[in-house]
């Protein structure tokens, strides 16, 4: 059973985490329209994060940062390396193929915890979060085509006909690796959160990504130098909001919820995306993503349905 105080605080704090995740792509689109590639951003997303996370790590969280177990370590490196990879796949995906087929790949990602998890954290789900994980995949398929199908007596999907085809194949292949990269991450987050606790926690996987991260940038050709202060400023608050509120926040609630309903939740992020495009760059979500987030949410209310169980560690 949940604790009674994680019980109150869990569905405000993965309201805040849906709505800090979702200024990513704003974010994001701000930077590289600067002229930022798309490793830099991600190297420098998870660096800004670890460097603003190292105070408090290494002063109140020091003495259980070094009783790690040599298994802990090695776990929360594997992690780590799985969330460098996610970012780099999935916005490298968006170079070769179109935003749609990036969303509908990178999107199974709560497919394949949901798959995995009772082999590898015993963790079972119920008929009606199974029926829940179908409905919130439906709705991000429906998102994710929104832009790539339209009505014309008869539904017509031209910007997906080269779907296996040359540069968009690879594309799609790239978007799939961060679905699955990001499902080794809250599978080790699952097992590593229920007996560490968030600072230490979040602190070495965001700091191997970032070390992940910037040795890929490197080789790649890239530099995180020579940007306008303009540029620096949107990554950091890239770090601040969409890191270390969003993901940590989601890395909190997997102490207490599943592996595969924190994943089903992350599917909200195109719901807040929509609702903030629409504040900040005046962009007025199409039916197809109405219907898409409202599947979306009544998937996310029957996944939630189910039964969690919980430790009773400090976090």
């Amino acid at each position: 059973m949940l604790e009674f105080r994680a019980r109150l605080k869990l569905p405000l704090a993965v309201l805040i985490a849906i709505l800090a995740v979702s200024t990513s792509s704003i974010f994001i689109r701000f930077a590289q329209s600067d002229g930022a590639p798309s490793l830099v951003i991600a190297a420098l997303r998870l660096t800004f994060a670890t460097l603003m996370l190292a105070p408090i790590a290494l002063t109140k969280h020091l003495e259980e940062i070094k009783n790690f177990t040599r298994n802990e370590i090695l776990l929360g490196i594997f992690s780590g390396i799985f969330l460098a990879v996610h970012f780099a796949t999935w916005i490298s995906s968006l170079e070769y193929t179109s935003v749609a087929s990036s969303v509908v790949f990178v999107s199974t990602g709560p497919l394949w915890v949901a798959i995995l998890s009772p082999f590898l954290l015993k963790e079972h789900l119920a008929q009606t979060a199974i029926f829940g994980l179908g409905l919130a995949l439906a709705g991000g398929a429906v998102i994710g085509l929104s832009d790539a199908c339209i009505w014309n007596h008869g539904l017509s999907c031209s910007a997906l006909t080269g779907v296996m085809q040359g540069r968009a194949m690879w594309g799609n292949l790239l978007a799939l690796i961060g679905a699955l990269t990001v499902t080794g991450y809250l599978i080790i987050g699952r097992k590593l959160r229920s007996r560490m606790s968030l600072i230490p926690y979040i602190f070495m996987v965001y700091g191997m990504a970032a070390i992940t991260l910037i040795v890929t940038m490197f080789a790649s050709g890239n530099t995180p130098l020579g940007y306008a202060p303009k540029t620096y400023g949107w990554i950091f608050l890239l770090a601040a909001l969409p890191q270390l509120i969003g993901h940590s926040t989601y890395n909190w609630a997997l102490k207490y919820l599943s592996a595969a309903l924190v994943a089903v939740m992350t599917l909200a992020e195109p719901i807040g995306s929509a609702i903030l495009a629409y504040f900040f760059l005046r962009e007025t979500p199409t039916p197809s993503v109405l219907s898409g987030g409202g599947l979306i949410l009544i998937g996310i209310y029957f996944a939630s349905t189910q039964k969690n169980n919980s430790t009773s560690e400090t976090t």
